[in-house]
């Protein structure tokens, strides 16, 4: 409504009049203004005339944005109307009140300089008041005229022409509806900047779709509000449509039809009808429209968020955690909104923890620390600064203690929660709880292969798809290296719904992530088939024992990480207990040499085992397992059979440094890391590996040939040998007939030493 924007004001307009126009202009300018939902002030009691005017009229007048003031021929002839005027023109000195004259069937020369009507008037005012109080009236009727206002005779007669264009104009003083921005608005005019290069992009006709996009709690919102008060002023119409995940469609709509038109007849009661109103309505106008928190198609559609909907000119802002709705509309430019600096965000705690730009002294540490914390998001500055005022450092310290131990602020987990509600794939809200619980820093492609362990097509729909979502709603991002990352509230808000779907029963949450948590949950052997996941490293700390029929009930286990932990009983038990869901096994440090010849994980995707003494003889079979890593085992002498592991893409066998033979490899394999080998001379023959793309042998001195490798190398994208003194001449030989023919097919850099032609010499490196 328009009032909203007066603040304390309770009317936009005061109408102020004689009577000989009430029935005519007055009454028809009184209900077009109220049409356009204007809140009017029109004195209906037919006060006596002759009497003063009264506080409340003074009040009305005061309480009002803008007063009307409607010169007629009559005007001057009340002294009630007069005394009215001086209140006004009082007001506008004082109190900033806008005042704009309307000279009906009348001179303003007439009114300036009280000639004809207004003359004959002020004779009779002459015999009955002081001169003081009739120089008074002149001085404020010839003020009044002096100001900008509009004109019968402009409009040729035409009385419906007058009043529209006297409603536009007052629509046009009183067109600016600020809206409170944030008390302390730290950041915000270097954002507003940035964006507003976008909104000024592109020429006058162009529409322009800008979106703004960021985690929850970045303040978005913020953002938009003050962009919306600096470049409101420069369209013929403007909306802010706040939060429209909270609203109806149809009350969306009619709040965008009201802000541009200012007509409150207009009321859509269907959303077909109010898309299709709007197209009519705002087609040809030029106007500013930003649509606040969107997270559905269905509110831009509803809403005609579109280029062909609004008149030549105008720009549609769109804040949103979604991306893809951004993307879906071919908005022009995406704006990613940054987290604050730390600076930035040490201001804006100390704000509402001190009421000042910077800590107490003796705050300073603590407050850097919760700043930290809050990783540059204004929503927990503000809440944790809020909740920590006029508190002593010692109650700050436990306070975010307690926050990073357990659960977050309440305010900030409901606020961030709203990203993973708008999630509607139920094995997408998982990946998040995975994510957030165990696989945080972790490579993408890695965690993919474990959380999604179909064929690579599939997994493109799968996981792929899925972390793409993650990463639209602002819940994981990705790093330069390939890592999946995650702000470390919305980690926490991950782990907290967890938590609370089984806030008193530790065994029957999904996930188990917190030490003192899984340490319980394995002691008292209370753990459930609700838990999916599991992690404990015990490194360098003092190591409880658990019992292996501690997983016994775990029936859903998927993911397990163990380092350091000691268990009691047969190991050869462990088996036995352990979930045949399992497909994430990450346990350096294993504490059996062998890999029980019953051990029945056909779902394991990923199997860690490395640091550990294990001796793999057996043929297990293991069909979906993708990574082995054995790295560092030093009592490993022959690689595994790998005759059941038909589908291995990654083994790892770094630094084992009593491998002696690997005699065969799975067909499918990638990737082949075996540096440090010291002891390594077999090797299988690599003539059929045409999936090979990377091959690690650094320092392996003993090794002489790798048989048929130089048919493989058109997959070949990576070959590290550095350190491989000893290889045979026929072997030298042949990979240097071959590779000259990669550098016009693979875009290779050989570097050969001709002399002493030393494989060592030769290094393949990808441009």
């Amino acid at each position: 409504m328009a009032s909203s924007s007066s603040k304390c004001r309770t009317y936009d307009v005061f109408l102020s009049f004689r009577g000989d126009t009430r029935r005519n202009l007055t009454d028809y300018l009184a209900r077009t203004l109220e049409n356009h939902g204007f809140y009017v002030f029109l004195d209906e009691n037919n006060l006596t005339r002759g009497e003063p005017i009264t506080p409340a009229l003074k009040q009305a007048i005061k309480d009002s944005r803008l007063a009307a003031i409607i010169f007629s021929r009559a005007y001057a002839e009340s002294r009630w109307c007069l005394e009215e005027l001086v209140e006004i023109l009082a007001c506008k000195e004082t109190m900033g009140l806008m005042v704009l004259p309307i000279f009906y069937d009348i001179d303003p020369n007439r009114v300036r300089h009280q000639t004809h009507d207004f003359d004959v008037a002020f004779q009779r005012h002459q015999e009955r008041f002081s001169a003081e109080r009739v120089l008074t009236w002149r001085n404020t009727l010839n003020a009044a005229a002096e100001l900008a206002g509009e004109g019968f005779s402009a409009t040729a007669g035409y009385e419906g022409r007058f009043v529209q264009q006297i409603v536009d104009e007052i629509a046009r003083k009183l067109k600016n509806t600020y809206l409170t921005v944030a008390p302390n608005p730290v950041g915000i005019d270097s954002r507003v900047q940035e964006i507003g290069k976008y909104l000024d992009d592109g020429g006058l006709d162009d529409v322009r779709i800008i979106g703004i996009w960021g985690m929850g709690g970045l303040g978005k919102t913020t953002v938009a509000k003050a962009i919306f008060n600096e470049y409101q002023d420069k369209f013929a119409g403007r909306s802010f449509l706040a939060n429209v995940r909270e609203e109806k469609l149809v009350d969306s709509q009619n709040t965008l039809l009201y802000d541009v038109l200012r007509l409150r007849n207009i009321k859509v009661s269907r959303v077909d009808e109010g898309t299709e109103d709007i197209k009519r309505r705002l087609g040809n106008l030029r106007v500013l429209v930003i649509v606040d928190g969107v997270d559905s198609v269905k509110q831009l559609e509803a809403l005609a968020i579109k280029r062909d909907s609004f008149g030549p000119g105008s720009r549609i802002i769109i804040t949103t955690r979604d991306k893809h709705l951004l993307e879906i509309l071919k908005a022009d430019t995406i704006c990613h909104l940054p987290a604050m600096n730390t600076e930035e965000a040490l201001e804006l705690l100390s704000w509402h923890a001190f009421s000042k730009n910077y800590p107490n002294n003796e705050y300073l540490k603590v407050s850097r620390e919760v700043v930290d914390y809050c990783g540059g998001l204004p929503l927990a500055l503000h809440v944790l600064g809020s909740h920590l005022f006029t508190r002593s450092t010692r109650e700050w310290e436990s306070a975010l203690k307690k926050w990073k131990r357990s659960r977050p602020y309440p305010d900030i987990h409901q606020n961030l929660k709203i990203s993973y509600d708008g999630i509607k794939d139920d094995d997408v809200k998982s990946m998040f709880l995975d994510i957030s619980c165990f696989f945080i820093g972790m490579n993408k492609d890695y965690v993919m292969k474990i959380l999604d362990p179909c064929d690579e097509d599939r997994r493109d729909q799968g996981a792929t798809i899925g972390i793409r979502e993650l990463h639209n709603q602002c819940l994981v991002t990705v790093d330069t290296v390939g890592n999946l990352m995650m702000h470390g509230l919305i980690r926490d808000t991950g782990r907290e719904i967890v938590r609370e779907k089984s806030p008193d029963i530790k065994g029957k949450r999904s996930r188990l992530w917190d030490h003192e948590d899984v340490i319980h949950v394995l002691k008292t052997r209370t753990g459930r088939e609700e838990i999916q996941g599991l992690t404990l490293d015990l490194s360098g700390l003092q190591k409880p024992s658990f019992s292996t029929e501690a997983f016994g009930k775990m029936y859903g286990l998927r993911l397990l990480k163990l380092k350091g932990v000691k268990f009691t009983g047969r190991y050869e038990d462990l088996s036995k207990h352990l979930s045949n869901k399992l497909s994430w096994l990450c346990w350096p440090e294993f504490p059996m040499d062998r890999i029980p010849s019953d051990f029945d994980e056909t779902n394991l995707v990923d199997i860690d085992l490395s640091h550990s003494n294990i001796v793999w003889e057996n043929s297990v079979s293991l069909e979906k397992l993708k990574i082995l890593n054995l790295g560092y085992c030093n009592s490993l002498e022959r690689s595994p059979n790998f005759s059941k592991i038909p589908n291995l893409e990654r083994l790892i066998l770094e630094c084992c440094k009593n491998l002696q033979a690997i005699p065969n490899l799975p067909k499918n394999l990638e990737i082949l890391e075996a540096d440090e080998c010291i002891a390594l001379q077999e090797m299988p023959n690599f003539s059929k590996m045409s999936r090979m793309r990377e091959l690690h042998l650094n320092h392996s001195p003993k090794l002489t040939e790798i048989s048929g490798l130089h048919k493989s190398l058109n997959s070949m994208t990576r070959i590290h040998m550095e350190g491989c003194t000893n290889l045979n001449a026929d072997f030298r030989k042949k990979i240097l007939q071959t590779t000259p023919n990669l550098l016009a097919l693979f875009a290779f850099v050989l570097q050969i030493v001709p002399r002493t032609l030393n494989f060592s010499s030769l290094r393949c490196v990808p441009l």
